[in-house]
């Protein structure tokens, strides 16, 4: 299993930035790079708690689909999404949010196991964790502009 953690502070209310990160638009907004796109179950609007989506998109190269399921939420404090089928073996990624006086601390915390066994173990050292760490980061980023600026 590998761990991406990733800590982001933005400068809007705690409910604004956990809305923006489980809006299905707004994730296609901020993952631009990869051409995201929501192709099944909930296409559109806020993710709720047993809600799939299957997302297509293009990473290293390849055009991938990925579901995932929410699988708990506590607004605004946390939401959690696992894999349910994809590229990946498997994944569990947490998204908590911590408002710090008028701050919002967003957190990042995605663990997953590469496919392929030993394979994919030495495709993660090679260059798997450092593509996904940079993926999340730009989508933070991203949320952090589009919070900022509502």
């Amino acid at each position: 299993m590998a761990l991406i953690y990733l800590e982001t502070f933005i400068e809007a209310p705690v409910e604004t930035c956990f809305d923006l990160a489980r809006d299905v638009d707004v994730h296609m907004k901020s993952t631009r790079g990869t051409n995201e796109k929501a192709v099944g179950g909930v296409t559109s609007g806020l993710l709720e708690v047993g809600d799939f989506v299957t997302w297509e998109a293009k990473h290293l190269g390849v055009k991938q689909t990925l579901t995932a399921q929410i699988t708990a939420m506590n607004r605004p404090d946390y939401f959690i999404d696992e894999m349910v089928s994809g590229a990946f073996h498997s994944f569990v990624h947490t998204h908590r949010f911590e408002e710090m006086d008028g701050v919002t601390l967003m957190i990042d915390q995605f663990i997953y196991k590469a496919p392929f066994g030993l394979a994919g173990k030495i495709a993660n050292v090679a260059f798997l964790k450092r593509y996904m760490h940079r993926f999340l980061q730009q989508r933070a980023t991203a949320l952090k502009t589009i919070a900022e600026s509502s």
